[in-house]
């Protein structure tokens, strides 16, 4: 990650200025960076599903959880990826390829974004620790209550969801569990590194040319904008600033926030705002929802530049946040309600485009991703707003 951010700077910094120097280091490498970034986590996962696979130990933990698992219209093999979902679903959905039964695969496929991945744990740590206090429910720590309370919600969701598709998908497959039992014996290390390599290259060739290009569409729509706020961002805000009397730190972080307030994607916060007002939520959260599109963890970094968080370093997002006003209540805008809402809607909601892709990818069609998109994500808005309307 670090190395994909210095050669982005370097670019930036010896390329000539222009749309191509911009598209390449905030466009194209970010979105090559988004991929390979997922190799290590997949690659470790393939390497030891292999080691149990050769050990002849992942058909005995198979068979021990398969009839726990049909109940709910899964395979005992599903709890491989319904595990690995908590470190990512990329590699998790990758997983299912060995369900044979495709009607099973399926439904693990489209329930397992739902388990909590590594990448909510961001979201969830700032608005746990801005709207939860930190005290103790008979010795217990709520703030970590409430962390595992996520993760709870999200493997019951997922088990819940399982036994509805298992209902109500008319595919017609018969399961039968047929598992060998091996005998233990020493893995060979020959079969795991070309599990671990086809595998990793299969994920960078195919589905890493639909991360790029998602990339590369939202790198546009943040960084570009036809109005005059926009095209004029750094004269305003220098004016706005009384002559530029801040840290150029500083000055650098508003003219960004500026810009972003104005640009594409910036418009498309303001025009969902009506939707997302009832959730407690206004356009700049609006705005960190649509870009966290690439990735649940850009929420963080795109938060803390809408809400122009300074270099000082009392000036920590969390107390940027905890100090925002709703003008149209005058209240926190980060309130228990709001707080409470907005880790429901990223519990439940599909906001990770690489998911999708390797969706995609699996099932070899847009169908199945597109359901999966606005079932979550329509199904987190129904949630978020029932808790927000109690809870205010």
């Amino acid at each position: 990650d670090n190395l994909f951010a210095s050669m982005a700077q370097w670019v930036s910094a010896n390329l000539p200025p222009g749309l191509l120097t911009e598209l390449i280091s905030e466009g194209i490498i970010p979105g090559i960076g988004g991929i390979v970034i997922f190799i290590p986590q997949i690659a470790f996962l393939f390497l030891f599903i292999s080691i149990l696979e050769e050990s002849g130990y992942m058909s005995r933990v198979v068979f021990i959880m398969d009839r726990f698992m049909r109940r709910f219209g899964l395979n005992g093999k599903s709890v491989v990826p319904l595990i690995s979902g908590t470190a990512c679903a990329i590699p998790a959905v990758m997983s299912t390829r060995t369900i044979e039964n495709w009607k099973e695969r399926l439904i693990t496929i489209l329930v397992t974004p739902f388990i909590t991945c590594s990448a909510r744990l961001p979201v969830y740590l700032i608005i746990i620790a801005l709207v939860i206090p930190d005290e103790t429910f008979f010795g217990l720590n709520l703030q970590g209550l409430t962390l595992m309370g996520l993760y709870v919600l999200g493997f019951f969701m997922a088990i819940i969801s399982a036994y509805i598709l298992n209902k109500i998908l008319k595919i017609r497959s018969r399961s039968f569990f047929i598992a060998e039992m091996p005998g233990y014996k020493l893995p060979m290390v020959k079969n795991i590194g070309l599990t671990v390599y086809d595998k990793t290259k299969d994920f960078v060739v195919n589905a890493g040319k639909i991360i790029l290009a998602i990339s590369i569409v939202l790198w546009f729509l943040a960084s570009h904008g036809s109005s005059e706020q926009f095209k004029n961002a750094e004269t305003i805000v220098q004016a706005q600033a009384e002559n530029g009397n801040i840290a150029a730190e500083d000055l650098e972080t508003k003219i960004a926030s500026h810009k972003l307030r104005h640009s594409y994607i910036g418009t498309l916060g303001h025009a969902i705002e009506p939707a997302i007002q009832p959730l407690g939520y206004d356009w700049k959260i609006g705005i960190a929802l649509l870009t966290s599109f690439a990735a649940r963890e850009v929420f963080v970094g795109s938060i803390a530049t809408i809400y122009s968080v300074g270099s000082d370093d009392e000036e920590t997002i969390k107390n940027r946040l905890a100090g925002e006003i709703n003008v149209t209540t005058g209240k926190n805008a980060f309130n228990f309600a709001s707080g409470i809402s907005l880790l429901l809607f990223y519990a439940f909601a599909m906001q990770c485009m690489s998911t999708l892709a390797i969706v995609k990818r699996e099932t070899n069609s847009w169908k199945w991703p597109m359901i999966q998109l606005f079932f979550m994500t329509g199904f987190a808005y129904v949630v978020s707003l029932i808790a927000y309307q109690l809870l205010k």
